[in-house]
């Protein structure tokens, strides 16, 4: 059994936490050993939110080790670039390109640098790497908020677990209302990946 570690790194809001629980029990489902860890910014909307997941026939840890993530699903530009010291010439990245200035930003710590810069470090960085607007993705379905299951349709593509599993933990974990959209902007991340977005 292959061992998966996954690192989603966002800002708070953007629904991170969700995800990295759906990744988690998505691993479980599909038989593996997982663990998983958050760290949370000072603020938790608009600071920095780092999860770690880890699948495995055996995991010890719930930490990923730095130049030891298979996958890093990005869901703001800038906080992907934070991690890059957790990558491999081995791993693959997902990254929504849409900014949603961190704190240091908005408070003028510091400046927000170039998408073109950004993109140009983290492909130097990994094996494969996909760029999309994820968020400009979930407003067409209705709202902005849903862009975290675009990220994980995207993410589901790229290995190898039933989809059914997927869809069974997302109807799992959302609220019933709100069951239809999140797997309609799942499914939409499947297709964008699918024609082999890069």
């Amino acid at each position: 059994m292959k061992r998966l570690d996954i690192l989603v790194a966002g800002v708070g809001g953007q629904g991170t936490i969700l995800a990295s629980d759906i990744l988690a029990e998505v691993g479980m489902l599909a038989g593996y050993d997982v663990k998983k860890s958050d760290v949370l910014g000072l603020a938790v909307r608009g600071g920095s939110v780092l999860s770690h997941v880890r699948w495995g026939e055996k995991v010890a840890s719930p930490v990923i080790s730095p130049g030891m993530a298979n996958f890093l699903l990005g869901f703001e530009p800038l906080e992907a670039l934070r991690v890059i010291p957790y990558l491999s010439l081995e791993s693959t990245v997902l990254v929504n390109t849409r900014v949603v200035p961190p704190v240091s930003v908005s408070s003028g710590n510091m400046d927000y640098p170039s998408l073109d810069a950004i993109e140009r470090a983290l492909r130097a960085a990994c094996r494969k790497f996909f760029s999309f607007d994820a968020t400009a993705v979930a407003e067409k379905l209705g709202t902005a908020r849903v862009a975290n299951l675009v990220m994980l349709g995207a993410f589901s593509t790229q290995v190898e677990v039933p989809f059914e599993i997927w869809e069974d933990v997302i109807l799992a974990r959302v609220p019933a209302k709100y069951r239809d959209l999140n797997l309609r902007a799942f499914h939409a991340g499947r297709e964008l990946l699918k024609g082999g977005l890069q």
